[in-house]
């Protein structure tokens, strides 16, 4: 199994990072789109962020424009947005890919370690499919706003649908566990 901690990757003004920056910390991963139904949880999640973020979880934004084209800017257009219209400051990086055969190492080595998500997958796959889009197949990235639960040692301790919401209960239950231990 990849070390999900040592995979390279890049902030969203370029410098290297891991997310072994965030040893012994709680990450939640969260592949993001500025242009997205689903965009207004950048407010949830800062907000997530600004409450647990002393007893050590890290929210990560990564944007991709892999659903619907719903992220088509630069990096630097993107974290404009967000800081603009969300006011936005856990760690965004620089905008992946998350589904197929050109996904990120982060994403194959998340969707690998953690393949079901918890939440109303079901219900929003028969949605997209109304919408005239046909799903990922699971254990792919089903649309933005997915969230990786990442434990302080690494591991994926859980994975949520795009449509759990920040301040879901299940979603801040599991957080509170991870931070716990």
């Amino acid at each position: 199994m990849t070390d999900i901690q040592q995979i390279p990757l890049k902030t969203i003004k370029g410098a290297d990072a891991s997310l072994a920056d965030y040893a012994g910390k709680v990450v939640l991963a969260v592949n993001v789109a500025s242009k997205c139904g689903l965009t207004p949880q950048y407010e949830g999640l800062e907000k997530l962020y600004a409450e647990y973020q002393d007893k050590g979880l890290v929210v990560a934004g990564f944007p991709t424009n892999d659903f619907g084209a719903q992220e088509p800017g630069s990096n630097d257009e993107i974290a404009t947005f967000c800081t603009t219209n969300f006011g936005v400051e856990f760690p965004m990086f620089e905008k992946i890919v998350v589904t197929g055969p050109d996904k990120h190492p982060l994403y194959a080595a998340l969707t690998s370690a953690q393949p079901d998500a918890q939440g109303d997958g079901a219900a929003f796959r028969e949605k997209l499919t109304g919408y005239g889009i046909t799903p990922n197949p699971e254990p792919e990235v089903l649309w933005n706003f997915e969230k990786f639960l990442i434990a302080k040692d690494g591991r994926v301790a859980a994975r949520f649908a795009p449509t759990t919401a920040p301040d879901d209960a299940a979603l801040v239950a599991a957080i509170e566990a991870e931070l716990a231990k």
